[in-house]
């Protein structure tokens, strides 16, 4: 009970923190909210991107979606494991296939199931370069697969990798931006090749 109780005010302070540093704004696709239950994939830039979306998310949208995230990063301390798993519930997967004891698509997918949503990078790991984006990996064609029902929400955003610049342990105060698309689902017959320029298409 303690640790819920822990959890739930760490969320609070850290929607609070996140929004006042980036003074961070939402802009919804004109067709409006996204469907309660989505796939939110974004670029991906800094280790607080996961962090901008469940934040600006309204509450009800919020308190389904789950951020997929490397379990090496999240599980290396007891702060960060904290975190990770008490305060974002974040579907934590093991990026090394040698380690794995679980197949991430299945992972996600179980999620997905009971109900929850998903916040996920598709480019599978911070964008460093001067590329808008790094080609997609293969999850995102996969995970539609299984779940040609969910929708899949395109979210691009602004200005967040210069307020954590890599290597840097102090925020830079900037205003950031989280554009969210037109929900997008996977077409019959769509081959992986197709579905990837599509989502890369619809994220830029």
């Amino acid at each position: 009970m303690m640790r819920e109780m822990m959890a739930k005010l760490a969320s609070i302070a850290i929607m609070m923190f996140a929004r006042a540093l980036t003074a961070a704004r939402a802009i919804w696709h004109e067709t409006g909210l996204p469907p309660k239950q989505s796939i939110y994939f974004a670029n991906h830039a800094s280790h607080g991107d996961f962090v901008l979306i469940w934040a600006v998310l309204p509450p009800w949208l919020r308190e389904r979606a789950r951020p997929v995230a490397g379990a090496e990063y999240w599980l290396k301390s007891k702060l960060s494991r904290f975190i990770g798993r008490d305060v974002f519930d974040a579907v934590l997967i093991e990026r090394d296939p040698e380690a794995r004891t679980q197949d991430p698509v299945e992972q996600m997918a179980a999620v997905l199931n009971d109900g929850s949503s998903l916040i996920l990078f598709p480019e599978g790991t911070r964008n460093q370069t001067e590329a808008r984006l790094l080609p997609f990996k293969s999850g995102l064609f996969h995970l539609a697969c299984k779940r040609p029902d969910v929708a899949l929400v395109p979210v691009w955003i602004n200005n967040l990798n210069r307020v954590m610049p890599k290597g840097e342990f102090v925020p830079i105060p900037l205003i950031c931006t989280v554009n969210f698309g037109e929900p997008m689902r996977l077409k019959a017959q769509e081959t992986k090749e197709e579905f990837i320029a599509r989502a890369e298409a619809a994220l830029l």
